[in-house]
């Protein structure tokens, strides 16, 4: 089974450490340190050996001193997961479980070092170090240590974290940072009892989240997978509030409420989540979230899902993208589709690749990246909001017509989406005349099997799908496929890059696509401003 890579967008599981060696005494165990705020790895025993597992990547050797700028992958994600000190809170958890002096003296021993070599403001300081999410994740665990480390240089360290968490031109507002700002901020304050700072934090988180989740429930930084995250901090934070003797914001309870059936009908049939922005597509929520009453279900925010049935793996599923332009976890996808039927993934994103600075990670982004009509010979304006205008909803059949001017000119797409002869329909046109070009990334299990006549046949070896086009009623050929090259690509999981099969549409001023699964040779037929495909007949203009 797939599991979820990307660190940062974990529900930050208990980690439950024990040890098999014999305990010396009895030890309290705190609420600053047992709860959901470590990762899953490495274990105590690990960090005790020098030898620290992170984000996925190959275990290294830190040895007992440690070179606090040491950068092994040169990735961003790692370098923030080693500077937030998580890894050392293990030790502390399991000082805790097991009453081992030892995990407590090496946990005090790194993170004096730590503190001793890595001064805020200091030079030879790695600026990231004093980035806003590194502080506020590094913050609990230094908490954690502190139920059992009393010492002024650590008290003096949290000071200097709770002054930058509370500095306004540093706070990240509506986004999961901000949230982990607040958190951090609030358990500094209840620790030492500064009713300020937690007082702080408490507006504060407030404000982030009425923006960061929606009153649907749909989180607004454009990636669902991240709605898991910050559904599981959103429990640390109101779990915090409670400790704090604070009473918890009704518009967080009820906002956090709602985010479980957002990522409800953001998860396909499969058990993982659409990888729609910086999303994965081997994010598994693990989690409750009960089972909606819609099947089909438009979020403002810029979502549409739809399925057949709750609970079955065979279901159809599908997704469409529209709503504010591109920001924080967004790429720009607007208009485009995903789609999954036969228990199989048919129509793909490129999906997530990491937070690297490089020409793969910006093209991800990009709508080359995305099942997306383009409009020819026009510039592409980024960050152009878009709009559903329109929409009919059936138990076996759901259609929509999505509009903006990501191209200075309107495009237009209309998708219909039919059950029980699983098909999709997907008209795209432009206003003036103008033309347009598309183009449909498969899943890379597919290989293409034949492309003539308009007609593009992939199979997985016992599958089949075909990718069919017409302009008003005459197929249109001339479909070039690319596999690798410039478009051919996906990321399945973080680091990844596959080859996949592109399906770039020739020129025309309308193009009517229609994808059909479990067929090598649909039948079609087209008149009187109807189109006929497998026996489902549906109006040329979709909707």
């Amino acid at each position: 089974m797939r599991r979820l890579a990307i660190p940062l967008a974990l529900i930050l599981a208990v980690s439950g450490l024990t040890s098999t060696a014999r305990a010396e005494a009895p030890v309290k165990r705190t609420a600053q340190c047992q709860g959901d705020w470590l990762p899953g790895s490495p274990t105590a025993d690990e960090v005790m050996k020098g030898e620290i597992s992170l984000v996925s990547l190959p275990a290294v050797k830190i040895g007992k001193k440690i070179d606090w700028g040491m950068s092994p992958y040169r990735n961003r994600s790692w370098e923030y997961v080693f500077q937030s000190l998580r890894w050392m809170g293990t030790l502390v958890v399991a000082y805790e479980n097991t009453g081992e002096r030892a995990y407590l003296d090496r946990a005090e021993e790194i993170t004096k070092d730590w503190v001793a070599r890595n001064k805020h403001g200091a030079r030879g300081t790695k600026s990231y170090v004093w980035n806003d999410h590194p502080v506020s994740l590094r913050t609990q665990a230094l908490v954690c240590l502190s139920m059992h480390v009393k010492d002024g240089w650590l008290k003096d360290s949290l000071a200097v974290h709770a002054r930058l968490l509370a500095d306004p031109r540093l706070y990240k507002k509506g986004h999961n940072h901000g949230i982990d700002q607040d958190i951090a901020l609030m358990s500094i304050g209840c620790r030492y009892g500064r009713k300020d700072w937690a007082a702080l934090a408490s507006r504060r988180l407030t404000g982030t989240v009425k923006l960061d989740v929606d009153a649907q429930g749909a989180l607004m930084e454009q990636a669902p997978r991240y709605a898991v995250y910050v559904y599981g901090r959103l429990q640390v934070a109101m779990a915090g509030m409670k400790d704090c003797g604070r009473k918890v914001p009704g518009e967080i309870s009820r906002r956090t409420e709602a985010l479980k059936d957002f990522i409800a009908h953001s998860t396909m049939p499969n058990g993982y989540m659409v990888p729609i922005g910086d999303g994965s597509a081997e994010t598994e929520p693990k989690m409750e979230t009960g089972t909606p009453k819609e099947k089909v279900k438009v979020y403002r925010a810029g979502y549409v899902y739809g399925r057949t049935e709750w609970g079955k793996a065979d279901s159809a599923y599908y997704s469409i993208r529209f709503g504010p332009g591109t920001k924080f976890h967004g790429h720009e996808d607007h208009l485009g589709v995903t789609y999954y039927a036969h228990n199989r993934d048919i129509l793909v994103d490129a999906g997530f690749h990491s937070y690297e600075k490089n020409a793969y990670r910006y093209w991800t982004i990009s709508p080359e990246a995305h099942n997306i009509p383009a409009v020819v010979g026009e510039r592409f304006r980024p960050r152009t909001a878009s709009k559903l205008t329109k929409s009919s909803q059936g138990k076996d059949r759901q259609a929509f017509r999505l509009t903006d001017k990501a191209y200075g000119t309107a495009r237009t797409r209309s998708v219909l989406v039919n059950h029980g002869e699983d098909l999709m329909a997907v008209l795209d046109t432009a206003s003036g005349g103008k033309k347009v070009r598309n183009q449909w990334r498969f899943a890379p299990s597919y290989k293409v099997v034949s492309n003539s006549g308009g007609r593009v046949v992939l199979s997985d070896g016992k599958f089949n799908v075909t990718l069919l086009q017409l302009s008003g009623c005459e197929p249109v050929g001339g479909q070039k496929v690319e596999r690798g090259g410039k478009l051919g690509w996906v990321s399945p999981t973080y680091l990844s890059k596959e080859r996949t099969n592109v399906v770039v549409s020739p020129a025309a001023t309308s193009l009517l696509t229609v994808i059909v699964p479990d067929t090598d040779a649909p039948k079609v037929s087209c008149s009187g401003g109807k189109v006929t495909v497998q026996g489902v007949t549906f109006p040329a203009g979709v909707l």
